[in-house]
């Protein structure tokens, strides 16, 4: 009798966490009422994934194409994924494939988030690129060519502490803190430390003397993006559903500030350079991101917090589509009144904003 008991509280703890993982990740959510935006064209060039997306100062944006992760949807699976270079001051957007230097495999190379750091004195741009080669994490260290159009590989780093490495914001010309977005690396583990609500997912600061955990106990952390004054690190929970703000000390080290709560799955973030809004694309159901179906595909939201340091940040959603434009909305950046939307493995949408 004992044993039944126990029995059914176990498997009753189990139907609540279900449920509770379910609905975090927009399962139950019912259809999303469309946002339309005027002025949108497809850019031409990107069939295979615009997952992030970073933006330098004079409208040049990188962006990882062709990330092929277990269990997520690949329309091209054979083919080499890239690092494309667009220029957001023409109208048209003309994706150009940067050329890799020795010292990368480009058969194996696996782009996922990425980030720019701008040296202040010569205005070398170094890029980091988080990099799945089978199926592992390492970070890439490439220097920005722009009359070459060519990355120049400088480093990799690899590290215990940057185990399943999803996005990264460089501080550094050799530092960066970088979200872990699971800690088990088996797809069956991964899927139960979610069904059981485990928050073990982090944020990690890297330089070359001085790697640690930062920030811990989130559910799926992804996106992560620094202020425009530096001050402060922003950093998603995917499944948390929140946009966290944390203080940078100058130690490095995070100290949490609050929680925007964006009732989404949200993913990579960018921020406005301007305004200082905090844009990010979002998975209105994730499970359809990881489960796709044709028939049925992930749909895309943008969704931009302003005032996100005030007692009352306002949350819009810019964009909302069911799939049938762009599906699975990983990234949303702005550059002059110009919106470009990222998705994890579908096409690119580059809008005019009012």
């Amino acid at each position: 009798m004992v044993q039944i008991t126990f029995l059914g509280v176990i498997l009753g703890f189990l139907g609540e966490r279900q449920y509770q993982f379910s609905h975090r990740a927009g399962y139950f959510k019912e259809k999303v009422e469309p946002v339309d935006l005027p002025n949108c064209q497809l850019v031409k060039g990107i069939e295979y994934g615009s997952e992030d997306i970073h933006l330098l100062p004079n409208g040049l944006a990188f962006i990882s194409s062709g990330l092929k992760y277990p269990g997520m949807k690949s329309f091209a699976p054979d083919r080499p994924a890239e690092i494309l270079l667009v220029n957001m001051n023409n109208d048209i957007l003309l994706p150009e494939p940067l050329q890799l230097s020795e010292g990368i495999d480009a058969s194996s190379f696996n782009p996922h988030g990425l980030s720019a750091y701008v040296d202040e004195t010569d205005g070398t741009v170094y890029l980091f690129v988080v990099n799945h080669p089978d199926h592992k994490s390492c970070i890439e260290i490439f220097k920005f060519d722009e009359k070459q159009k060519s990355l120049l590989h400088l480093k990799t780093i690899k590290h215990p502490l940057l185990y399943s490495v999803n996005d990264i914001v460089a501080v550094g010309p050799e530092s960066f803190y970088a979200t872990n977005d699971h800690y088990f690396e088996s797809m069956h583990m991964k899927f139960l430390e979610n069904l059981l609500g485990l928050q073990l997912s982090n944020v990690v600061f890297y330089s070359p003397g001085d790697v640690r955990e930062v920030v811990s106990g989130l559910y799926m952390a992804n996106g992560i993006e620094i202020s425009n004054d530096k001050k402060f690190i922003y950093a998603v929970d995917l499944i948390g559903h929140t946009i966290n703000v944390y203080e940078k000390h100058a130690s490095w080290s995070l100290t949490f500030v609050k929680a925007v709560d964006v009732d989404t799955c949200a993913d990579n973030l960018f921020v406005d350079p301007v305004t200082g809004d905090v844009w990010t694309g979002a998975h209105p159901n994730i499970f359809k991101v990881s489960e796709y179906k044709e028939e049925d595909p992930p749909g895309s939201e943008v969704i931009r917090i302003q005032n996100i340091h005030s007692d009352h940040p306002i949350v819009t959603r810019v964009y909302v589509n069911n799939g049938s434009v762009i599906q699975g909305s990983s990234v949303a950046a702005v550059y002059k009144k110009k919106l470009i939307i990222g998705t994890v493995f579908h096409k690119a949408l580059y809008c005019q904003l009012d």
